[in-house]
Order: structure tokens, then sequence, then C-alpha cells
């Protein structure tokens, strides 16, 4: 099975969305089709033996809707050195649009540029500049043009187009109401010209009005192409109901000022232009803001992707070559200086500095590299000089796969979503069939034309399908964004919602609520020994060990600088420690079974051995010349954060346990440090799913949270998997949520995310639905049946404007949303 995104241009509502997906959904071979009204995208899961690609999106084309290609193609602009005239110009265009994978090259002289646009599967840029310099021009540093601007300009170019139109409309709409109305408005400051007086000069007035309302037609003529085509493909959209609507109020009036023109004067009372060019104005208003308002809701993917360096510098043959980001490749040496980013995934193989990895995971502390260290695509180098080997480039860079796997989510739909995709898909000819109604029960019960044609537009214009289809969408984007923004992946809208139900976490132990690397903890020596000297030999003996607790041992040492001692005789004892020769000196490292094996008493160091055991701790007992000198106790210490992310998951009430392979003391004492009472010890790795189905099974929501490594069935098994770690696996299959950073306070966060979205969902749809259900009544006549107002078509058509731009505010207020702090 195939799984595509395609981006789709043309869609105006909910109702829109729901005829594309209803139509891709029954070709033949789709297995799922959702489409995003508010990413504008269409995923969809096909099997190529049976569809392709280009049949679903003619598919798209056929219902009315466009689809913008992913160009292939990049757009580079070579500034170009040692041209003097047309010829040479005439020339670099031949040679570069003969290299395989360039569609149009094109040189202007005036400027000494050359615009190319290329397939970059088939031909690098560096390629382009060898062929021009072959001939004996330069090729200079190049500005170009990438997916993201071009998507940024289309959107800009939206906007513009929007609210140009708005601005045509209401330079039209505020004199044509200005006329409509201003002489039931006595107090205006303006009066209105005698020549246009309606009692005295009716054709005028009437034939100023078509005059002034044919721009707002030709400003809103989208609302009627797109509107009428759905109309007789039977899949009436937002636009339809604004067509129907305004051209019935435009037709009407037409037949008026006919009237007029036959000597009618009373027909005078029958002109409803200003409604039609108010209504059109004002829907204009509210979709340039719900456009501008839509932009900043993909706000966070668009700082994501703005992060990465545009070029890169790259050491060739000792020279320092600036290179496109797209032509660096696995293995090159890259040169980065202090406060440039580095431009890809690599390893340092020279130099040293400290690091900002902010941008990726949220910590803002920056993190000190040397030689072997790892370093990451659109991290800032603070202050040294550094060499790398690329390790990772294009799309496998971290920062790559956070943009996908942020894309993904905000593209995903949540369950909650289901019944506002149900309605909308009805919404549009339900709310035709109310307004037929209304218009013809009013005529039955005696009203006049003119009145009934006022509740048929109204109906018509208040409903609103764009608050449905925006209500979750928006918020989901919104939501997932500000998680990424703190170093929390969401993977899509369903995790997001089923986060927000969890009652109880497992945290892994190891490497989750602990370091995962053991530390010394105390140095503990017999009277005549003295401490430093214990560490320095027990570090010496364990110098070339590969055991965690030894190598524990190494780093005390190495971090109190201690000189390390020869050593003679080196002998492993498998299970019990080594024995080695230090200057002379019989010295024996290990557990207790080793000093039981070789009748070496503890004497004054046996209660001491007891209560470091107690507190998870793990004695090794050094001897020397037969005789106990001392014990150094090594412990997996806990993460900083741990005690408090575990007590804010309490207090939110949720259960918090632990699970471990360790033995149950030592999971008992990091459990009683952290605060959890329920613990799970001694468990395999096989066996950690095993123990959440026994809590699943106890009707509880579970998270598991671990490494994601050996807790990957865990992961998978639990209603959600959290993985925690430094960013760099952030495609962990198995996780349903990825935490940048190893920071366990990001989990409260997360479900705190988690609610804040679901809650702004909520109240984003009954905002959505309450309009609809209250609006429609009213402007049906509900209220003017009980001797209430009427509700006049322009106040519908601005109440309809503000719905879906208040939808939008309102899942904008997320961006406030805080994380946790220590």
């Amino acid at each position: 099975m195939n799984k595509e995104t395609i981006k789709i241009s043309g869609m105006t509502c909910a109702a829109c969305a729901s005829r594309i997906e209803k139509s891709v959904k029954k070709m033949d071979g789709v297995s799922n089709a959702s489409v995003n009204f508010a990413t504008e995208k269409l995923s969809v899961e096909y099997d190529n033996q049976h569809v392709d690609i280009p049949k679903i999106k003619e598919t798209i084309e056929k219902v009315g809707y466009g689809v913008i290609e992913e160009v292939q193609n990049s757009s580079v602009t070579i500034p170009i050195g040692g041209m003097t005239c047309a010829a040479c110009a005439a020339r670099i265009e031949k040679v570069v649009s003969k290299l395989d994978g360039v569609s149009k090259a094109s040189v202007n002289l005036s400027t000494e540029k050359a615009t190319v646009s290329f397939d970059k599967q088939k031909v690098k840029i560096s390629d382009i500049k060898q062929a021009i310099e072959k001939i004996g021009y330069k090729a200079l540093n190049i500005e170009r043009k990438n997916a993201v601007d071009e998507d940024k300009l289309r959107k800009e170019k939206e906007i513009h187009t929007l609210w140009k139109k708005f601005t045509v409309s209401a330079l039209f709409g505020i004199p044509l109401l200005y006329l409509a109305m201003g002489s039931m408005v006595w107090w205006l400051p303006f009066p209105i010209p005698s020549f246009l007086d309606h009692m005295h000069y009716p054709l005028t007035y009437a034939l100023t009005q078509i005059i002034l309302t044919i721009p707002i037609v030709i400003a809103g003529n989208r609302f009627y192409k797109v509107g009428f085509k759905a109309l007789i493909q039977r899949s009436p959209n937002m636009d339809s109901l604004i067509a129907i609507g305004t051209t019935a109020a435009i037709i009407y009036s037409l037949y008026s000022t006919y009237q007029i023109a036959m000597g009618n004067v009373g027909a005078v009372e029958g002109l409803y232009f200003e409604s039609a060019g108010v209504i059109i104005t004002l829907i204009l208003l509210g979709k340039s803001l719900e456009a501008v308002s839509k932009g900043k809701t993909s706000e966070a993917i668009k700082k994501l992707m703005g992060l990465a360096p545009k070029t890169a510098i790259v050491i060739h043959d000792g020279k320092e070559i600036i290179t496109p980001i797209d032509e660096v490749e696995i293995g090159d040496i890259i040169l980065v200086k202090p406060g440039e980013k580095i431009p890809v995934d690599g390893v340092v193989s020279e130099g040293h500095t400290a690091i900002d990895e902010s941008m990726l995971t949220g910590e803002s502390m920056p993190i000190d590299k040397k030689s072997g260290d790892k370093v990451f695509a659109a991290s800032i180098n603070k202050n040294g000089l550094i060499q790398f080997v690329a390790t990772k480039v294009g799309g496998d860079t971290a920062l790559a796969q956070i943009i996908k796997l942020v894309e993904d989510a905000q593209g995903s739909k949540a369950p909650i979503a289901q019944m506002a995709d149900i309605v909308s898909g009805y919404f549009v000819p339900t709310v035709v069939v109310i307004a037929l109604l209304a218009f013809a029960g009013w005529l039955i019960a005696g009203q006049t034309l003119v009145f009934a044609l006022t509740i048929f537009i109204s109906v018509l214009v208040i409903a609103c399908p764009c608050a449905l289809g925006l209500a979750t969408p928006t918020a989901i984007m919104v939501g997932t964004g500000k998680g990424a923004e703190y170093g929390i992946l969401i993977k899509g809208g369903e995790t997001l919602e089923t986060t927000h139900k969890i009652n109880t976490i497992v945290f892994d132990k190891t490497g989750t609520i602990t370091e995962g690397k053991p530390e010394v903890t105390d140095i503990i020596t017999v009277s005549d020994v003295p401490r430093n000297r214990l560490l320095q030999v027990a570090a010496s003996a364990e110098k070339g060990s590969e055991h965690p607790l030894g190598e524990a041992i190494v780093r005390g040492a190495e971090k109190e600088n201690l000189e390390f001692v020869k050593v003679d005789n080196f002998e492993a004892i498998p299970g019990f420690g080594i024995e080695v020769e230090i200057e002379g000196v019989q010295t024996l490292i290990g557990n207790r079974k080793l000093m039981d094996e070789r009748s070496i008493s503890l004497g004054t160091l046996e209660s001491e051995s007891d209560r470091l055991a107690s507190e998870g701790k793990t004695p090794m007992y050094i001897a020397m010349n037969n005789k106990i000198s001392g014990i150094i106790a090594v412990a997996d210490v806990v993460k900083e954060s741990s005690a408090e992310a575990i007590k804010k998951l309490q207090k939110m009430g949720i259960e918090v346990a632990m699970i471990t392979g360790d033995n149950r003391k030592t999971a008992e004492a990091i459990a009683i440090q952290v605060g959890i009472n329920r613990v799970l010890a001694e468990v395999l790795p096989q066996d950690k799913s095993n123990e959440v189905k026994k809590l699943q099974a106890e009707g509880k929501k579970v998270a598991m949270v671990g490494d994601g490594i050996n807790d990957a069935p865990a992961l998978v098994q639990a209603d959600i998997g959290i993985a925690i770690g430094s960013g760099t696996d952030v495609a962990m299959e198995s996780a349903d949520i990825v935490l940048m950073k190893s920071d366990l306070m990001d989990v409260p966060t997360a479900i705190n995310l988690s609610k804040s979205t679901i809650r702004n969902i909520k109240q984003n749809l009954f905002w959505a639905f309450g309009y609809n259900v209250a609006g429609i009544p009213v402007a049906a006549g509900l209220l003017y049946l009980f001797g209430g107002p009427l509700l006049n078509p322009m106040l519908a058509a601005a109440a309809m404007s503000l719905s879906s731009v208040s939808v939008l505010t309102n899942a904008l207020r997320l961006k406030n949303f805080k994380p946790y702090k220590k």
C-alpha cells in the first residue's frame, strides 16, 4: 500500500474537503483518503496496481479543484563575471541548456545573471557552475529560491489578492450602502445628492446602484464560478450558498429596476443591490482575515524550515569552498566558524566548542562538543572553530525528520473531528432546503415576496460550514507546532486526543527516571587509606574495563583529575571482579562474593555496606594485601527533574508506576527517591509489554515512557508510547510522542498540551455548531414569528464572516501555551 500527500487549491469550506474525500475514496484501489481543510492537503493510501497519482489528481480536477504540483525543479540565479556582449550571454545560455536535467536557462546581460530551472535529481548546481567556467566565464556565489520560499510567496500572493478584492469591493460597497440606506438615517453628515433621490429620480437611483454593484460582483466573481460549478456537480459548498443568495437579490433588484423603468415608482422598495454588494464585501473581508489567521497557524513548521542554513563551507583539497546545502554529500569535511549554523548532521573530527541546540531540543544551555561528538543541522556553533564529517544530509537530518513528523501530524485528523466531517457533508444541501422551505412558508403565511426573499437570502448567507471545517485542524496545527517548539513531537491528531485521556503512566527506570549512566556516589575508606588513593587505585585497575561499573569509577577519577598508575598482572575473575598488582601491592576489586571467597572481613565497613545497598547503590569492595581498604559505591543517579515531574503528574490525578529489570531492593530505593508507589521490578524487556497489558486490563488508559530501544514492545502496547531521548532518533517508529530532551518535565507538559488542545477543539466545535444551530432559525424568521426583529441579510453576512475568524482566533490562543519548568 502506497501513501502520498497532494496539495489542493480552490477549497473554500469543509463541504469542499468532504466532496474531494468522497470522490477519491470511490476510486478503485484507494483504501483511505483524508482531506485537511486547514493545511489544504489530501493524504491518500492506494494500491499502485489499480490506481496511480495522475489518476487521483485527475479526479480532484474533475470535481472542480486544483492540484498544486510539488516542484521537483529548483530555480537558481547565478551571478556571472566576464560577460562583455550579447554573444557571451547567448553562448552561456546554449551550453547550460544542453545539460541533462536543465529545463530552462536564461542569461540577462544587463544584470549579469543566469536564471536556471533544473531537476535536482539529475543535475547539481556545481555541474552548472562548472559548465559556465569551462567556457571561460566566472560563476559567482548563487542566489537561491527553495520550496519554503515558493510556498510562502504563494500564500502571500493569495492574501494580497484577497485584500485587493476586498479593497475594491469596499470602495464601491460603502457608497452603495450609503446610497441605499442614507435616506433612512437623517443625521448622516453628507446628504445624498438631490439627483439621486429615490423618490424623485428612482431610475437614476436604481441605475447608480447597478453601476456600484458591478465592480463588487467582479471582485467576488470566484464565489459565482466555484459556487455554481459545485451546484451543477451536485456538491454545493459555501460558495454556492453565497452565489445563490446574492444572485437572488441581484435578479430581483434587476426586475424591480425594469418595473421602475416601466413607470412603477413603488418598485424602488424592491431594490436589494446593497444587500448583495455588502454581503460580498463582508465575506471577502472574512476570507482575508481567515487567510492571514490560517497562515499564523502554520508558523511553527515555517520556523523549523527556516532554521536550516542555505550553504556550507566544505574543505576540498585544503581549500574552503562555499557549497549550496543540497550539494553537501556524506563524508564531506565541513568547517563551521563561531556564530554560524551547523549545515548538516555529522561527527566532530577536529576542534572543540559549545553548541546551542535549543531550536531542536528546547534545551537552553549550550552543549560542549569535542572530537567524536555528534552535531545536528540548524544548531548554532557558539564559540569554537570546528571541522566535522557529514553523516546525514538532505531529508535524513534530524531537522528534516522533525519537519516531516510535524507536517504529518498537522495533516492528520483527530477522531473528535468525525462528527464535524459528517455534518459538513450534508450541511450545504440541508441549508438550501431550509432556505427554500422558509421562503415558501412565509409566502404561504401571507408575507410579501420581498419579505420572503429577505429570509431566503439571510438563511443562505448566515450558514457557515467554514467554521466547522476549521474547528479541529487549526487547533491541531497550532498544538503540534507549539509542541515542536518545546521539543515535544506529537505524531498526529489521534495521539493528541488519546493523550488527554491518560490516567496511568509507566516509566522505565534506566535512562528515563535515572541518567542511565552509573556514577560514583560514595567513597568510604578505612582510617589508614586516603580517599584519593583508593579512587586512584580502583580507577587504574578498571582503566581497560568495559563493565559499566568499572567505567563509572574511571570517569569519577577523571573528574577529579587523578593520575592513573601502572598496573601489573591483571586478571579478570568472571562474576566476581578483578585482581591486579599496583606498585607491588596485590589488589582485589569486586563484589561481596569476592571478599567472602577470599575470607576478607569487612570489619567496620559492614554496616556502611548494608546502608549503601538499601539506598539502591552498588558497593564495589577494594582490598589491598588481603585487607579491606574501602568501598566505592556506584549508582545510576536520578535525573534532576524526575521527582518534580512525577509529583506534577500525581497532582494532575495520574497514577505513576515504574518498570525495571533491576532487583526489587534497588528499584524500590529509586522509587522512594522520586515518590513512586507502584513498582514493577525484575521485569525482562520482553515482558514489559505484558505488564502494560495487565494495567490496561484494569480499565486504565496507559502511557509508557521509555528510551525507545528495549522498551519498543511496551511503547507499542501502551495507548500512548512516549520515547525520551536526545533527539537523534526522532523517527522512532514505536512511539506516538517523541521528547527531544531527556527532561521528564516534558511528560506533564505533553499531557497538558494535549488537554489544552482538545479543550480548544471542543470550544471551536461548540461555537461552530452553536452558531449554526442558533443562527439559521433566527435568519429563517423565528424571532419575528414571536414579535422580535427580522435579521437583515447584511448582518447575516457579517456574522458568517466573523464565525470562521473567531474559530481561528480561538485556535491561535494556543500559541500562548507555556511548558512546565523545572
